[in-house]
């Protein structure tokens, strides 16, 4: 097992969750404070989702040119859905009577967003990275098909030359990098559970 190919692969999901968050977040923010923008970027969320991994790096890919760019803007739009979503959802879900509370002791609409609200949010907001994280692990294979590399490019290999040990290899990987980063962030997620009950 190649362990450059191993550490691309984990560069280009890892790379491409945190661009995720940085974008997705904001937007779920956006989707919560300010209804007319709601319904829109909801929607193009759910209509990237729709979009064939595949196709969509081939989309990319006319932009920006074959590449690791290309890879992880691919990762970063696909992961876009669930991070969004469970923003504004878990923001939407707290109690009214929490939110009236923070509004009576004289807090402003931006103070009560992250002194309160977005705390409490959270666990289902991490729901949302967990599994824009495991989904980019399997869609990052798609990478060699664009120049992108990982652990697709040894899978492919060894289909082309018929080396089931190049496959084995590839596959097992990708599958333990999946069920090791839904375990972590699973642990991580009943934790905040827990204290958001507490």
């Amino acid at each position: 097992m190649n362990t450059k190919i191993l550490l691309e692969h984990l560069y280009l999901v890892l790379l491409s969750v945190v661009l995720s968050i940085a974008v997705g977040l904001p937007l779920g923010i956006t989707a919560y404070l300010y209804k007319p923008f709601r319904r829109p970027l909801l929607r193009v969320t759910e209509l990237l989702q729709t979009i064939p991994a595949l196709a969509l790096l081939g989309m990319v890919m006319l932009v920006v040119g074959a590449g690791k760019t290309t890879v992880i803007i691919g990762l970063l739009l696909y992961s876009l859905l669930p991070i969004v979503h469970n923003s504004y959802i878990g923001l939407a879900q707290i109690d009214p009577a929490i939110k009236r509370a923070a509004r009576g002791m004289g807090m402003s609409k931006f103070d009560r967003l992250f002194a309160v609200e977005l705390p409490l949010a959270f666990p289902l907001i991490f729901t949302g990275i967990r599994i824009a994280t495991v989904t980019s692990v399997g869609i990052a294979v798609f990478a060699t098909s664009v120049g992108g590399g990982g652990l697709g490019a040894l899978i492919n290999q060894g289909i082309r030359t018929q080396n089931m040990q190049k496959i084995l290899s590839g596959t097992l990987s990708l599958m333990a990098m999946a069920v090791i980063f839904d375990a972590v962030m699973a642990w991580i997620e009943k934790r905040l559970n827990k204290r958001k009950s507490a």
